[in-house]
């Protein structure tokens, strides 16, 4: 299907979920007081963009996601291509790798936040944790399915360590991470808000704790929609990118 297509059959189902929302609670099939409603919602989303009142916190939330999906993404890509390439390193700390992901995350929060206080950087913190693993795993499985005789093809040829490595593994791991980083985006995302819920003073996630401390239910699904904006804004400017690096690929 091509995109103007697509985007139209996209902007059909929105508009046709909406509407059943907006008709449900309208006509009392739904409580309000539940699911409020997509007008209020709308209507509190002007109120927040018109009196400017969402930019410094979409601005906080937006600067931690950042900052943690970057830092997850460099650790985990390098992290994943030590393992790949040195078997020994992968024995020894493979399984403990296994075992740090294999922790719940929610319980590492309240931990960043007695390390590294209320501000950012516990946010930040407790993203990577997210964004790691995901790039770490995606990148380890794509160098390892390098083709061996590929490998030793490159290698009779004279190819150096650092050589293999630029013209072989990176390429088989970029595909791999951006596969990744769609995932990976919506994780940093997560790992922001979930570090403002818990303790903050600023955020997207904090004023959904707001809301959610008084049961604003129109505030949470706004705050719940403009996060949802973000990541479909961040997961594009993904797309062109891996479009633009990935062009060899097929």
């Amino acid at each position: 299907m091509k995109t103007p297509g697509r985007v139209a059959v996209h902007a059909g189902i929105i508009v046709l979920l909406l509407g059943s929302w907006e008709f449900a609670t309208a006509h009392g099939w739904a409580d309000p007081f539940y699911l409020s409603r997509p007008s209020a919602v709308a209507e509190r989303l002007t109120d927040w963009f018109g009196s400017g009142t969402i930019w410094p916190h979409l601005g906080t939330t937006a600067l931690e996601a950042l900052l943690a999906l970057v830092a997850g993404t460099l650790l985990g890509l390098a992290a994943g291509l030590a393992f790949a390439r040195s078997p020994l390193l992968s024995t020894l700390l493979g399984p403990y790798v296994t075992m740090l992901n294999s922790l719940p995350r929610v319980v590492l929060a309240p931990l960043f936040l007695i390390w590294f206080g209320l501000g950012i950087w516990s946010k930040v913190a407790f993203g990577v944790t997210l964004v790691f693993f995901v790039v770490f795993f995606n990148v380890y499985q794509g160098v390892r399915d390098v083709d061996p005789v590929l490998v030793r093809h490159v290698r009779m040829l004279g190819a150096s360590d650092a050589q293999l490595l630029r013209q072989v593994h990176l390429p088989a791991a970029m595909t791999w991470l951006f596969s990744s980083l769609h995932t990976g985006v919506g994780f940093a995302l997560v790992g922001a808000v979930v570090g403002e819920y818990l303790g903050a003073s600023q955020g997207v996630g904090y004023l959904i704790s707001q809301a959610d401390g008084v049961l604003d239910t129109t505030g949470v699904f706004a705050g719940m929609a403009v996060l949802a904006a973000v990541v479909l804004a961040v997961d594009a400017c993904v797309q062109r990118v891996e479009r633009r690096l990935l062009r060899w690929k097929p």
